[in-house]
């Protein structure tokens, strides 16, 4: 059993940077897939980032060449920064954790922490 605990998460303007933090407890990190998503009001939660637990990563295209996803093993701790950020990443960013196969499924993942909320403006 895996508790995720966000942070980081703010006001910034467009442009500006945000570094995302998840802090795991409970289990090792390395032991499962890790994502970050995000979500609006009325709207579906949505895939930003994952590592899988090779380490290979991937984006969503709305994201890719401005946010990277990282984890430390020995903080068990992921990590999104996130650069040139534009009104339309403005969401509550949630941190992830599953077993399955990863990618951008809801359903892949177990685990959720409680978001962060970022605003872009």
């Amino acid at each position: 059993h895996v508790q995720l605990v966000e942070s980081g998460g703010g006001s910034v303007q467009v442009g500006g940077s945000l570094r995302l933090s998840c802090v795991a407890s409970g289990d090792t990190i390395s032991r499962y897939c890790m994502g970050w998503f995000r979500q609006i009001p009325d709207k579906e939660r949505e895939g930003v980032a994952g590592i899988e637990s090779d380490g290979s990563t991937s984006y969503a295209d709305s994201v890719k060449g401005r946010f990277t996803v990282s984890q430390d093993s020995a903080k068990n701790s992921l990590y999104l920064q996130m650069n040139s950020l534009k009104s339309e990443d403005t969401a509550m960013y949630y941190c992830a954790a599953g077993r399955g196969i990863g990618g951008f499924e809801v359903d892949e993942y177990t685990y959720w922490g409680q978001g962060t909320q970022v605003t872009v403006s």
